[in-house]
Formats: structure tokens, C-alpha cells, sequence
């Protein structure tokens, strides 16, 4: 084989690209390699145009269940359809991808990206991306930049580039930028929550230790500032500079022989477009106000039949295509004029202005929580339903040997009555899945870490004309709390557009369905009044200036603003729903949860019986949990358990700190092991306690009723901090 292999070393990613080696028929191939993880990228074009004014481009991220050494679950032992995760990467690439493409190019692309070995450390998406971008580079398609992409962490607050899956667990920032130079192409950013421990007295008493402040926990949304974002995207841009640099000098000596395309731009009828222009500038103008109040108005598809007719009158072939082709282009024109020259929007809007907007809230009786959120033609109707933890959605991750559980869910569903189409509802596409993941990604760093339920948030669009997916993260918000979910803050999204023409270029606030179609940027921001809590950029250009994208959060900062400041109003008139269940939280002494329990599980089996409940405990802080559909009920459960707490509490005892103390192993969890002490208290041994070396399986090292020596290395009340020996030593 005459295979070629590039090695590179950009911004902390060892890569080795193989080329000429795999599908040779293709018009673009390459293996893929970083760490473990291999990945082949192949690209096929169809040399018939589409007939259509898009590029029909269809990109398949595939994770093949061998490339983890394992055979695919359920009853079919192959593939099938694709998981969340992979539709998501599909999306990304694909967005990424598509303004590479010439102005014109409508010919059919697919690229298929397949995982045919894994690695726990490699980020799939970046992977995924560089393996495609440099298929396509190498490609006999009119495609001349590379791209590259960063993931951009922040980790004991230090900025990361491209961390590792186990350092992006830690981090507070998820922000994953495309670009190719010094060109933006797409973004994604998401805050990501995190606990602070605060020394805060409550009137939780501690009875062997009553004059002890109790310690709690807070949680920091983490979002980000205006001027830490652009900070923190200018890094990611110039290490996307230094990397396309390095993949396009090392893989043009690869570059197949172009083939030639026609681009449909060249076919646009000069004299078609003129006429159209002198004859039809009112109805076009007309046409323009119709699409402003709907996002598939039929005054378009009216216009052409007019111009069809009125083109044939005077002689000339009515080519249904180019008809509707030049008029778009003259629609777009003057669409784009109005806005830059004139400052005048299709609805009447300035370019700041945001639609107006109507909240209600609680709505829906029976439903834990609902919120229905207009803004201008766009209306979504959001529902909050709360679980316990068995309701978590349960999926599998080729960089995971373990079942993962997702225990909040956003869930959007787009029918065609939205926007006037008669077409029945089907299962949710890539769009419907995209929109969902962007609105969990808002919401998710308000919802308070210590929830130990499942929610699942169900945005319904009912009349769609430009950013439902914003209106979802609006509308979730409020359901959120109609659903008296403790969440931190409450959190708006809006949608930001982009005209430019050169250097002339102006930023619209609040983008409608016409002007994100003939616009050049598609810019989704959501946060709270302290920042951002998540991104989404697609940019239809070559790529975007860091002083525009600065324009453009300034003026999405304070649309979010005013959003928030309607939000804040609606959110005093929310009444908790009467479907709610009801719940008792309280607490009890530490102590006494092994009583509550009952021997093998026996006596909080017979409680949750009996009373109908569910029941939550914490062994550390002694806290109590009770939920259940009847309010009685759960109080009567609350009393039972109040009844066997009240026992006698037997005195703490008090330990010599460094002594070794002979004790016997009583339980084995995954955390660690709870060692009976020589006076029967039971103290915990953590499973970093136990040697310096990782301990994976307490098992196969211990067996309850074990003899183990332990030394008492803390004691603070009813907590006894226990490291054996050979730890210490």
C-alpha cells in the first residue's frame, strides 16, 4: 500500500492521520487515530445537482459497539438507530462543516464518520470533527480550508485546552469552538454547576452536639461574564489558527484532483432578476411583511406563480427553479438592504427590539408544572414532571464500560401545525433533538445539585416563526419553579442575527424565521442576570469577527435583561400545582437511620408499604425525605418515623486520635466500609482511606466479619475520619 501517515501535535492532541489506505473509492478518506481511539472519515458526492437552493449535506457520526469490546444490548445484536449522543456529534460536525462549502455547491454530500475503536480519554467530538475536516480537505470536493476544533475547560479555575473526558469532569466550563484561521465557525458553551461549602448555623441541631454549626452546602451556577467569554474565545481562536495552519500545510500534499462543479449561483438570469425587480418590487415588499408574521407564509409560493406567468407572458421560459431561485435572491436583497441601510426591520421591529411577550403560568391542573411562553409568533407550552431516581433516562457511552443515567430531560417537540403544515407527528428528528440538548445544557446549571429526583421538562411548539428553542429555555424556567423545583435562578434566552456586507454590519436582536434564513449568523444565548449559562453559534460566513461576536453578547446581554425582568414578574403570581406530591423533609439523629432501616431493609420496606411513600435517607446528616400523592399519608409516615427515632441516642463515643484501634468489617459499599469499633460504634473507612494505591474492588480485598485494624484520624461529633495503616505508612 502507498498509505501516507501525518503525525501532529496541536494544542495537547497527538494525532496521526492515515491517508491513500481505506476507501479508495470514496472522495475523501482517512484513519483517524488519538490515544486509543481510532476513527475512519470517508466523504461521497452525488455529481447530479439537487435540483434544490441548499446543499443537501448529510454527515453520520456512527459508534460501532465492537470499538468498545462489546456486543449491542436488547434483542438485535447489531446497530440500529443512532443514540442521542451520536445525532448530537452528526449535528455539530455538520454545522461545522457547511459554510466550507462554495456559495452555489447544491450537489448531495455524505460523510460518514465511524468509531471503530474507543478510548475513556478522547473527546469523541473533537475527534469526530478533525477526522471529517480532514476527509473533506483531502477530498476531490471545492472545499480549500481545514478546520479544527478546541474544547476549552476550566479546571481549580485555570483555562484547559482540550482536556482530557476525566479533567472535563471537573471542570466548571464546557466551551467547544470551530473555526478554521482566525475565523469563528461555530460555538457551543455550557456552565456547568458545582457545590461551595459555606460555614452557615441553621436551626438543624446536632443533640450530641448542640453548640456545632451544622455545615451545608450552596451551589454556584458558574456563568459566565461578557468579558471572561470573549476572553476565553479568543484562546480557543488562536489555537484553532495554529492548528488549521499545521493540518493544511501538512495534508495539502494529499489533496486529490478537484473535480469540476457547476455552482447554481452562475446559473442566476440577470435578466430574470432585473425584471423582477421593475415589476414586482411591491408584491415582493408585501411578500416580505407576509413572511415577518409567519414563518411559512403561503405569500411567497403565490408571488412565484405570478412571476411564472407574467415571465411567460413576454416570451421567456418559466423555469419553475430559477424563478424561484432569483426571486429568493431579490427577496434576500432587499431583506438585507432594509435592515443595513435603512435600519428597518420586516415586522416594524428596531434592531434591538424583542417581540413582546406573554407568560402563564400553571395552566395545565393536573401536571406538576406548566408555563406557557409567547414571544411575537412564537409560542411554546412547557410542562415539568417530577420523578424519583428509577425514572432517570438510562444510555450508554462508547468512552463508558457503565450505564450512564440522565436525570433531567428536556424533551422538544415541533409539529407541523406549528408553522401550518399539514404533516402528521413523527418520532423526534436531529433538530428536535439539538433544540431539546441546548435548552437542558441553559437550564441544567441552575437546578440544585442536591435533587435527588428525575424531571423531565416537555416543550410542546405551538406556533413557531424564528428561536422556539429560546422560548423553551424561557417557558422551562418558569415550569420549573410552577413545579417548585429549588432552582438557583431563573435563566432567558434569546436569539441574535447577523447582516453584513463587508465591513458594514448590524447586529439583530431577537431574530424571526426570515431574517435568521437571510441572515448570516444564527446566535442562541441563555443565562441569568449574573451571566451566560450556554451558547450556541452557527455562522453562515466564512467565519466571524471577535468584535462582532462582542457586539452581538452585548446587545443578547441585555435582550436577556429585559426578558428576565417579564419573567421576574410572572414568576410572583406562580402557585405550586395541587398534582404535586407532597413531601417532608426532616431530621432525625445519624444514629438512628440503621433503625429506620431495619434489619436487611425490613423495616423501611414495611413503612413505604404501609404509608404508599418513598422514602430518601441521608446516613451523614441524619436527613429524612418522605413523598407521596397523599398529604395525610406522608404526615403519618413522618410521625412512624419521628416515633422510632425517639428512642434513647447512645452516648458518642470519644477516640484517641493516631491510636490504632481493633475493629471488624461490618458492611462493604462502593465508598467504603463501615468497621465496627471495639465499643459497637460503627465508623466509616473511606475507600481513599485504605491504601495510596486505587482501590477498584473492596471485595475481592475484604469480607464482612473481617478482623482490620484502623487508626482514628479525626473526630468531629458523631463523624469519626478512619485510615488504616498501611495508608499511613
Amino acid at each position: 500500500m502507498n498509505e501516507k501517515i501525518v503525525e501532529l501535535n496541536v494544542n495537547h492532541l497527538n494525532e496521526q492521520y492515515t491517508f491513500d489506505k481505506i476507501a479508495k473509492q470514496s472522495s475523501g478518506a482517512v484513519i483517524y487515530q488519538s490515544g486509543k481511539a481510532t476513527l475512519i472519515a470517508a466523504v461521497a458526492v452525488d455529481p447530479k445537482p439537487a435540483g434544490e437552493d441548499f446543499l443537501p449535506l448529510t454527515v453520520q457520526y456512527v459508534e460501532k459497539s465492537y470499538a468498545a469490546a462489546k456486543i449491542p444490548g436488547g434483542f438485535m445484536k447489531r446497530e440500529g438507530k443512532p443514540g442521542d449522543f451520536e445525532t448530537l456529534t452528526s449535528r455539530i460536525v455538520d454545522r461545522s462543516l457547511r459554510p466550507l462549502f462554495p456559495k452555489g455547491f447544491y450537489y448531495p454530500v455524505v460523510i460518514t464518520i465511524m468509531v471503530v475503536s474507543s478510548d475513556s480519554e478522547v473527546d469523541m467530538q473533537v475527534a469526530a470533527l478533525q477526522a471529517a475536516s480532514a476527509a473533506l480537505f483531502v477530498s476531490d470536493l471545492p472545499v480549500t480550508q481545514s478546520v479544527a476544533a478546541v474544547r476549552i475547560g476550566k479546571i481549580d479555575g485555570k483555562t484547559v485546552i482540550n482536556p482530557k473526558l476525566s479533567e472535563l469532569a471537573e471542570s466548571t466550563l464546557d466551551l467547544y469552538v470551530v473555526g478554521s484561521g482566525e475565523d469563528l465557525l461555530m460555538i457551543e458553551m455550557r456552565a456547568l454547576a458545582s457545590e461551595k461549602i459555606d460555614d452557615i448555623e441553621m436551626d438543624i441541631i446536632d443533640p450530641m452536639m448542640p453548640e456545632a454549626p451544622i455545615i451545608l452546602e450552596h451551589q454556584e451556577c458558574n456563568e459566565l461574564g461578557e468579558a471572561e467569554l470573549i476572553d476565553l474565545i479568543s484562546v480557543a481562536t488562536g489555537a484553532i489558527k495554529e492548528a488549521t495552519q499545521s493540518y493544511e500545510t501538512a495534508f495539502r500534499p494529499f489533496v486529490r484532483e478537484p473535480l469540476e462543479f457547476v455552482l447554481e449561483d452562475e446559473k442566476i438570469d440577470a435578466d430574470l432578476y432585473h425584471f423582477i425587480a421593475d415589476q414586482f418590487k411591491d408584491d415582493v415588499n408585501d411578500a416580505i411583511m407576509s413572511m415577518a408574521k409567519s414563518e411559512r407564509s403561503t405569500a411567497f409560493s403565490k408571488l412565484k406563480q405570478k412571476v411564472i406567468a407574467a415571465w411567460e407572458a413576454r416570451g421567456s421560459e418559466g423555469d419553475q427553479v430559477l424563478v424561484k431561485r432569483v426571486l429568493a435572491e431579490y427577496k434576500k436583497s432587499i431583506v438585507r438592504e432594509m435592515i443595513l441601510d435603512k435600519e428597518i426591520r420586516a415586522d416594524g421591529r428596531g434592531l434591538d427590539e424583542v417581540r413582546p411577550i406573554s407568560i402563564e403560568t400553571g395552566l395545565l391542573p393536573s401536571v406538576h408544572g406548566s408555563c406557557l411562553f409567547t414571544r411575537g409568533e412564537t409560542q411554546v407550552l412547557v410542562t415539568a414532571t417530577l420523578g424519583d431516581a428509577k425514572d432517570a433516562q438510562l444510555f450508554d457511552l462508547i468512552t463508558s464500560r457503565k450505564s450512564q443515567s440522565e436525570r433531567f430531560m428536556v424533551h422538544y417537540n415541533f409539529p407541523g401545525f406549528s408553522v401550518g403544515e399539514a404533516k402528521p407527528m413523527s418520532s423526534p428528528g436531529r433538530r428536535e433533538l439539538g433544540h431539546g440538548n441546548l435548552a437542558k445544557r441553559a437550564l441544567e446549571p441552575v437546578i440544585d445539585l442536591q435533587h435527588d429526583g428525575t424531571i423531565r421538562l416537555v416543550s410542546e411548539v405551538l406556533e413557531s416563526n424564528g428561536s422556539s428553542s429560546m422560548a423553551t429555555v424561557c417557558g422551562g424556567s418558569l415550569a420549573l419553579r410552577s413545579a417548585d423545583v429549588d432552582i438557583v435562578k431563573l435563566v432567558a434566552g434569546v436569539a441574535m442575527g447577523l447582516v453584513s456586507e463587508g465591513e458594514h454590519y448590524a447586529v439583530l436582536t431577537d431574530i424571526m424565521g426570515l431574517e435568521d434564513h437571510d441572515g448570516d449568523m444564527d446566535f442562541k444565548v441563555t443565562g441569568t442576570r449574573d451571566g451566560f449559562t450556554a451558547l450556541q453559534m452557527d455562522i453562515k460566513l466564512g467565519g466571524i469577527d471577535l468584535k462582532v461576536l462582542e457586539d452581538a453578547l452585548n446587545k443578547a446581554s441585555r435582550a436577556k435583561n429585559h426578558i428576565l425582568d417579564l419573567m421576574d414578574k410572572a414568576e410572583e403570581c406562580v402557585q405550586p400545582s395541587e398534582a404535586l406530591p407532597s413531601t417532608e423533609f426532616f431530621t432525625i439523629h445519624p444514629g438512628k437511620i440503621v433503625d429506620i432501616i431495619g434489619k436487611a431493609g425490613a423495616t423501611i420496606r414495611e413503612i413505604i408499604e404501609k404509608f404508599e411513600v418513598s422514602i430518601d435517607l441521608d446516613r451523614e446528616q441524619g436527613g429524612v425525605k418522605v413523598t407521596g400523592e397523599d398529604k395525610e399519608k406522608v404526615h403519618a409516615a413522618k410521625k412512624h418515623i419521628l416515633t422510632i427515632a425517639d428512642a434513647p441516642i447512645k452516648k458518642q463515643s470519644i477516640y484517641e486520635l493516631g491510636k490504632v484501634y481493633h475493629g471488624k468489617v461490618k458492611k462493604i459499599v462502593d465508598f467504603g466500609i463501615f468497621v465496627e469499633m471495639p465499643d459497637g460504634f460503627d465508623a466509616l473507612l473511606h475507600i481513599s482511606k485504605i491504601s495510596k494505591e486505587r482501590v477498584s474492588n473492596l471485595s475481592e480485598r475484604y469480607r464482612e466479619g473481617d478482623e482490620i485494624d484502623v487508626v482514628v484520624m479525626d473526630q468531629n461529633g458523631k463523624k469519626v475520619g478512619l485510615a488504616t495503616p498501611e495508608y499511613l505508612n
